[in-house]
């Protein structure tokens, strides 16, 4: 396997220049759009999608150049997030390591995925606290009342786009989502994104 990622970031060879901008980028990805997951979990996403077969945490130590303790916590973070399961070849004593699906549909479907638990999460507080308040009086738990009944409303619409959008929890095939969508689907909510942010800027 090539030692890439342990090549001096000013090396002159362009394969491992190459990598090497693929595992960083990837390691910002990852690391902004999951928490606890760190920069290295992000590169070992990218270093298993380059990889032709599973690795092992010996083999990601050696290609990222770090230790597997660090690995370790990386890859349970990875695992708890959906985005890369443990498998073990017949005979081996040790597990090897594989993304649970194609890249980058795996990380996307595991974003929207905890994005649809944190919207679901919001509406059961909204409802808890609006639940707490109860019937109190005064100005002050009516303001409040307010504000928690239209962030509920809110949640409950970005709740609703969840269900319209056919993303389940898992391994998904973004490209075959896409592809099932017409190109007035997509015309129309291209349209909608645009209307959204002129608003927006206005």
């Amino acid at each position: 396997m090539p030692k890439a990622a342990k090549i001096d970031a000013g090396t002159s060879d362009p394969i491992a220049r190459a990598r090497r901008a693929v595992l960083d980028g990837v390691g910002r990805e990852v690391a902004a759009s999951f928490p606890g997951i760190t920069r290295l979990g992000g590169q070992i996403v990218a270093a298993l999608y380059l990889a032709d077969e599973p690795l092992s945490m010996d083999a990601l130590s050696e290609e990222l150049g770090r230790s597997k303790s660090n690995i370790f916590a990386n890859l349970r973070g990875l695992e708890g997030a959906g985005i890369v399961e443990r498998r073990r070849a017949s005979g081996s004593r040790h597990d090897a390591f594989a993304l649970r699906g194609k890249y980058p549909d795996i990380v996307v479907g595991a974003y929207l995925s905890r994005l649809r638990r944190v919207v679901l999460d919001k509406v059961n507080l909204c409802a808890r606290a609006l639940g707490m308040l109860g019937e109190t009086g005064g100005s002050e738990a009516d303001k409040l009342r307010e504000k928690l009944t239209a962030l509920q409303r809110k949640y409950e619409r970005f709740a609703m786009v969840f269900e319209l959008v056919p993303i389940a929890d898992g391994p998904i095939d973004l490209e075959e989502v896409l592809d099932g969508l017409t190109p007035e689907m997509l015309g129309a909510i291209a349209t909608m994104a645009k209307r959204a942010s002129t608003a927006k800027a206005v």
